[in-house]
């Protein structure tokens, strides 16, 4: 008769289907239905959830229905206010992470929060990480386990901090598996407490094995050794999450126009990761045009010119060339001209 009550109760507020209401009623205890469901639904109303929003969190979590909202919901909101969540993010983070409300707020959700803050310096950093991964929250065992274990390779303080923003999902992983990320970049050449490690756990632990044995392969194919490729992820981890497209359109560029020795990019690898729009290409432009018109007693090799930053490139080889300056500036910025 409950139960019943309960798919009514359920069809009539809710406009859900008589299947999805049994599914849901068969999920709550009959004991708590004396409760009012419709204080819930007003309480998510008021805070400012869609309706939307509402149904997707009673779908997920139905109990959720049910549960005391002075006692129990109010206060895990306030948490998350707290915490630097705007309304509209807060109702969309918790509309997509309903778990979230159903675990305790002393035992759980304020000692993960108490653990996250330790490491993270900002609030800004700590609605990153629950933005792009709000599970953390619930899994504080396997956080902190994690953490220690991370800490025990080396890996402390602000690169602790750099990975939890880039990949927190890493930190409430099977610690197996993070072990096997170390595993293989300490057999790749990386040490244990390098201020490198980080870079390299980031980068395979965003790539499958395939992917990355995928690019590395294709730096091979261009006349690189293996331990050449190797080297070069070394220096630049963050190579290999790079677009194959985009490795692949450097390395032809470098090599087979620019003409440079596959050693020069062995030692700077960062090379491929730039623009070919914005800076390669535009660069290569004016490095030509300092050798075709003998504009400088010394022309500095294309590396050097690419790796200057914006600010120092600009002021050094285009107003210094005062005849040539409009010449200069049409070849480095004749695309955005032109547009």
């Amino acid at each position: 008769k409950e139960s019943t009550s309960i798919i009514d109760y359920l069809n009539a507020k809710f406009d859900f289907s008589r299947t999805q209401s049994f599914y849901i009623s068969k999920r709550v205890s009959s004991s708590r239905f004396p409760q009012n469901p419709l204080s819930v639904l007003s309480f998510f109303k008021q805070f400012g959830f869609s309706e939307a929003q509402i149904l997707f969190l009673i779908r997920h979590k139905p109990q959720i229905l049910f549960t005391d909202v002075d006692k129990i919901l109010r206060p895990k909101i306030e948490l998350f206010q707290l915490l630097g969540l705007e309304r509209s993010e807060l109702c969309k983070f918790i509309s997509k992470n309903s778990s979230i409300l159903t675990f305790s707020l002393k035992k759980t959700l304020v000692p993960s929060v108490e653990a996250i803050g330790k490491i993270l310096c900002s609030e800004k950093d700590f609605v990153h990480v629950l933005l792009r991964c709000g599970r953390i929250l619930p899994n504080y065992k396997k956080f902190m386990d994690n953490v220690v274990f991370l800490e025990s390779c080396g890996i402390v303080g602000s690169h602790l901090a750099m990975l939890l923003k880039l990949q927190p999902g890493i930190f409430i992983t099977r610690q197996s598996i993070i072990g096997d990320y170390v595993s293989r970049a300490v057999d790749m050449g990386f040490n244990e407490n390098s201020r490198m490690l980080v870079h390299a756990i980031h980068s395979i632990s965003s790539l499958s094995y395939k992917t990355f044995r995928r690019k590395l392969k294709l730096i091979i194919c261009f006349g690189f050794s293996n331990e050449e490729g190797l080297q070069m992820f070394r220096r630049s981890p963050t190579l290999l999450r790079t677009s194959e497209k985009k490795v692949k359109v450097g390395l032809e560029f470098f090599l087979h126009t620019v003409m440079l020795p596959k050693s020069v990019l062995v030692h700077q690898p960062w090379a491929l990761m730039y623009s070919m729009e914005d800076r390669v290409l535009p660069r290569y432009r004016v490095f030509q045009l300092l050798i075709e018109k003998k504009l400088c007693k010394k022309v500095p090799s294309y590396i050097h010119l690419l790796c200057l930053s914006e600010e120092v490139f600009l002021d050094k080889y285009i107003p210094h060339f005062r005849e040539n300056a409009e010449e200069l500036l049409v070849a480095y910025k004749g695309h955005y001209l032109e547009a």
